[in-house]
């Protein structure tokens, strides 16, 4: 059978591989008859032989073998070094085929010693390189006043040099090696960029080539015969010189002669000798300086464990110089511990010839903090296979452990009060409701939430709020079990999973109602607030687990229904969720159809509600909504606003009201008595963080006309909840066509005085919660005053809503307020009741 198969495979047609060749000896190049050559060049035919590929040689510059390989008209470009950007276009072999790095060469009268030696040269570099980025960021970072010579092919770099044109070129360590001498050039010590170069093919095409050549390079670099280790050999030397072939080899007579030339050859291997042993001292001083570059542990051990080498990284690790770390072991630097269990790694690698990777924590003998590193441990072996050492790379990567401890947290942990967030409350109440159902046993949600909690906020500020709610936390803590969940939802609003209740209902809502008794009561007794005694309460909605089927969102919307009717019963007290509440279930059902049938029929209408100066004179009004419902008449927007938010139809409910406000733009502008009025338009925060907001108010813009100019969008404070960057570049990209933004119920919110000054507002709207109580709470005046001078002092205008009375309007005026809203000014209505309430203003 086998004869066939070898008979089939020699038939078949050879695969055509066309390869891209730049000029870069002794890696790449193309030889006289316009082959492949050079290192990657006989690699790559040494497979072409075993596998029947045909090559074909594309001759291109770098940057135009880049291109040809991207588009796909090359198969293969040999000598590419490896970045991140380039292999979002291209792809890689697992395993670098060469490893070399990038030198200075120059006039031998010229000395380089470091890169501030660079200051006012010209230097030639390949363009598209690597090299000439890393130099870019090099001169710039240094100031180094360095130009840039950019060149298609590192000949012409060497060229420039020669010829006086530049003063230094860059090339990469073999190519400088090989070509130096013929230009008269020299190699100076500033090594940058250790690099791996590799075979690469266009990004998803070719991938079995690179396969193929990866098989095979594994494999050789195993032996210290292969075709590989030959290749690296055969090119390491200098290039090859006219060879004077010995004519005194006919006359034996000519003894003289043939001593004088066995001595000249004794020299001239000895200067050999000298010059081979000059660069390898020069290529291990590189080597060096590159292990010392590196941000990584590097070291050498032997089979008795003892340091034979350690990189500068290591050596600041130990606190100790080089000298001092050669020959020990590493029960010198480190506890007990850690020394066995690094032993015991070292042991498999040296006896078992593994490949040991590892996380290891390490204590070092001074008791200092302790380290956590990624560690690879590879044996070291002779040619006929004998391991003599093992070399050790470690990367530290303790910050990246602490980081992702603190990813963890932000992501499953509220920050005020450490309890499990939402989204972790969510995953371990499902992992509840299921182990529930295995066994048999029942559950339970406790929803649980502050009596009065706004009111302590409004009154007595954020800062006592935040810690009423972490003192609560803790008291919840101390009350709860350990296999119980204990979460905070949002606010003031907790949660408590009790498991392994009683599956008889009686004896389960018994155990529930002790562990709830013991939580109000804990909760009532007083707390001490920045020194001050404020008492509080909690009101507890219960839902059952197997009467809310073992749904996550039934479970918790079932106990937060719960918890209303403890609140609307008083507060302080316990509620079990029951077929009543259901009952308001079902009415909110009926509630979402009707709704999503109201936004088809165009059921939805705006109101204005008048916006005056201090004046008395008309400048502008708010869009209110209303549902003009065919059954239940006109529906105020607090009965549905709430429902249409939690459901997703507040997405195209927000387009229609904009639409609608933009069209009663247009007709107000079409008369001089209306056209400089302005008018506001509520944007909830669902809405406006949806990603095509800003498109959408720029669409209905379009569409209808309106004047941005005329347009004010209000924004609630508890939008500074989420990302503030991004909202601040869409209020800045809406900004920029003219529409204005207003802070709606300013001073309630999560605003900081640090995210206002960045926000692009036009106004300030002070709630109506301040207004309401401002003749008889010196607190609420004091807060207006604050908020007028606030809004002076950025340049913001400032309005009030929920003026209902004259002394409240004269009230405001003495604060300095010179807008206002409300009842006293008109209620909301058509759009044509609007000029009854005052003369318009002409402008803002």
């Amino acid at each position: 059978m086998l004869y066939p198969l070898l008979a089939l495979m020699a038939a078949a047609e050879p695969r055509e591989v066309r390869v891209g060749v730049f000029d870069n000896a002794p890696q790449l190049l193309l030889d006289q008859n316009g082959q492949v050559s050079g290192i990657f060049g006989d690699i790559l035919f040494n497979v072409a032989a075993r596998e029947n590929w045909r090559l074909q040689a594309v001759q291109c510059v770098w940057a135009e073998c880049l291109g040809l390989l991207r588009s796909g008209q090359i198969d293969l470009l040999p000598d590419v070094p490896f970045n991140e950007t380039r292999a979002q276009f291209l792809d890689f072999q697992q395993q670098p085929s060469l490893y070399s790095w990038s030198q200075f060469y120059s006039d031998p009268q010229l000395q380089l010693d470091s890169v501030l030696d660079l200051k006012n040269t010209r230097i030639a570099v390949l363009a598209g390189s690597l090299q000439y980025d890393y130099l870019a960021g090099l001169v710039a970072g240094f100031s180094l006043q360095a130009q840039l010579l950019a060149v298609p092919t590192l000949d012409q770099a060497f060229q420039l040099v020669s010829e006086g044109a530049a003063e230094v070129a860059v090339a990469n360590q073999h190519f400088g090696d090989y070509h130096a001498p013929d230009y008269g050039l020299r190699e100076n010590p500033i090594v940058i960029q250790p690099t791996r170069l590799y075979f690469s093919t266009g990004k998803g095409r070719n991938g079995e080539l690179l396969q193929t050549l990866d098989h095979y390079l594994l494999s050789w670099r195993a032996s210290s015969n292969s075709p590989y280790q030959q290749i690296l050999q055969r090119w390491a030397g200098e290039q090859p010189r006219p060879f004077i072939p010995s004519s005194l080899w006919w006359s034996l007579a000519l003894l003289a002669l043939l001593l004088l030339a066995s001595a000249g050859g004794a020299l001239l291997l000895r200067r050999q000798v000298s010059e081979k042993t000059h660069r390898l001292q020069a290529s291990e001083t590189r080597l060096n300086t590159i292990l010392d570059s590196v941000e990584a542990y590097i070291y050498i051990k032997d089979p008795q464990l003892r340091y034979q080498y350690a990189n500068r990284k290591l050596c600041e690790r130990f606190g100790r110089p080089l000298e001092q770390v050669i020959g020990c072991t590493d029960e010198a630097f480190f506890d007990a511990r850690t020394a066995n269990q690094l032993r015991a790694d070292d042991h498999r690698v040296l006896h078992h010839g593994e490949r040991v990777e590892s996380e290891d924590t390490n204590l070092s003998l001074d008791g200092g903090a302790e380290h956590t590193y990624l560690s690879v441990k590879l044996p070291l072996r002779r040619p006929d296979g004998d391991i003599y050492a093992l070399c050790g790379i470690a990367t530290d990567i303790s910050e990246h452990k602490r980081n992702l401890e603190q990813i963890h947290r932000l992501a499953f942990y509220d920050q005020l009060t450490g309890l499990a967030n939402r989204r972790l409350l969510l995953d371990r109440l499902q992992h509840a409701l299921d182990r529930a159902e295995r066994n048999q046993a029942e559950g339970a949600l406790l929803f649980i939430d502050l009596d009065n909690f706004k009111d302590l906020n409004d009154s007595l500020g954020h800062d006592r709020g935040d810690q009423l709610l972490q003192q609560v936390a803790q008291r919840l803590s101390q009350q709860a079990r350990k296999e119980d969940t204990l979460a905070r939802l949002g606010g003031d609003e907790f949660v408590l999973v009790l498991e392994e209740l009683p599956a008889q209902t009686p004896l389960a809502i018994e155990q529930i109602e002790a562990v709830a008794g013991k939580l109000l009561e804990a909760l009532a007794e007083p707390y001490s607030l920045q020194g001050e005694t404020y008492t509080s309460s909690v009101s507890i909605g219960v839902s059952l687990f197997f009467e809310s089927a073992s749904s996550t969102d039934e479970v918790l919307k079932r106990a937060d229904m719960a918890m209303y009717e403890a609140k609307a019963a008083g507060r302080n007290g316990l509620r079990f969720f029951n077929p009543a509440m259901q009952a308001q279930v079902n009415a909110r059902a009926a509630l979402d159809r009707d709704l999503r049938l109201g936004m088809q029929l165009h059921q939805f209408i705006l109101y204005y509600q008048p916006q005056v100066n201090h004046l008395g004179k008309l400048i502008g009004a708010e869009a209110l909504v209303r549902w003009q419902h065919p059954e239940r008449g006109l529906v105020q927007p607090g009965q549905f606003i709430a429902l249409a938010e939690s459901t997703g139809l507040i997405l195209p409910l927000g387009r229609c009201i904009l639409l609608y406000a933009c069209r009663q733009l247009v007709r107000w502008a079409q008369s001089a008595e209306s056209s400089g009025l302005h008018l506001a338009v509520n944007v909830s925060a669902r809405q406006f963080h949806h990603p095509d907001f800003v498109a959408e108010v720029l669409a209905v813009l379009d569409e209808t006309g309106a004047n941005p100019q005329r347009l004010e969008l209000e924004l609630t404070e508890s939008l500074l909840i989420e990302d503030v960057e991004a909202m601040i570049e869409k209020m800045s990209e809406l900004r920029s066509h003219g529409v204005h933004f207003s802070l709606d119920d300013f001073g309630t919110g999560y605003s900081s005085l640090s995210q206002l000054k960045r926000l692009p507002l036009d106004q300030l709207k002070i709630d109506r919660c301040f207004v309401r109580d401002l003749l008889s709470d010196r607190h609420d005046a004091a807060i207006v005053r604050t908020i007028v001078a606030l809004g002076d002092s950025l340049e913001l205008s400032v309005i009030a809503e929920g003026v209902e009375t004259p002394e409240q309007r004269d009230a405001l005026l003495s604060l300095g307020c010179r807008a206002f809203q409300g009842y006293h000014f008109g209620a909301p209505g058509p759009a044509e009741q609007l000029h009854r309430t005052a003369l318009p203003a002409t402008g803002r």
